[in-house]
């Protein structure tokens, strides 16, 4: 519960900047325009105190489309797009899939969870982290795996931005994951060389995985 606090708590706050933004451009391009609040909001179909409003960044109703038809009126196009942030929420079958790891871990592997990113003010945090005397695995669990593409970019980047000497990626024996493995065989096995048993008998005996690994448990 605490998690998913502080997820919509970041939602709500990243949010209310977006609002703010948009506002503050939506002003500015409307007075170099000379066009008065009521014009444009009559253009739009809402009335002048609502598009005051939107543009001093408090509208909390506003929608993207009201965003959107609002910034044609005043020669501007909004564009979104929702890029790999913060820790999202997880589930009772998250945390399992992530014990049944660690169960497989040698006693003298430390293990660690929610291990957030070394950089200030990035929000991202490996699932789970395994160490060894001189070796540091960030570990990402997958529950429903389905682009691989997308999901080999984000690990790359989480990779080159995390401190980490390599990336377990965690897999349930799902027939779903069974599915998303076929699929992307080829890519998987460039950017995770190295096999869930080879895996899972070197964690087992204390020693680092050798390369990015996919795990199936």
């Amino acid at each position: 519960m605490v998690t998913r606090q502080r997820a919509v708590d970041r939602g709500r706050q990243r949010g209310w900047e977006l609002v703010r933004l948009i506002g503050r451009e939506i002003r500015l391009a409307r007075q170099r325009l000379a066009l008065s609040i009521a014009s444009v909001a009559r253009e739009v179909g809402i009335s002048p105190s609502e598009l005051s409003r939107i543009e001093r960044g408090v509208a909390e109703w506003a929608s993207v489309v009201v965003l959107a038809q609002i910034c044609a009126v005043v020669g501007l196009d909004l564009s979104a797009k929702a890029y790999p942030g913060g820790r999202p929420i997880r589930d009772a079958a998250h945390a399992a899939l992530l014990s049944r790891l660690r169960a497989r871990l040698h006693p003298d592997l430390r293990w660690s969870t929610e291990v957030p990113l070394p950089n200030p003010g990035d929000q991202r945090a490996w699932d789970a982290m395994i160490s060894g005397s001189a070796w540091r695995y960030g570990t990402e669990a997958e529950l429903n795996p389905i682009d691989g593409q997308a999901l080999v970019r984000r690990l790359t980047l989480k990779q080159r931005d995390g401190g980490v000497d390599g990336i377990i990626l965690l897999l349930p024996d799902t027939r779903q994951a069974r599915q998303f493995r076929r699929e992307f065989a080829s890519l998987l096995a460039t950017d995770f060389p190295i096999g869930s048993g080879i895996a899972l008998r070197r964690l087992g005996a204390g020693l680092e995985p050798g390369g990015n690994a996919i795990v199936v448990i």
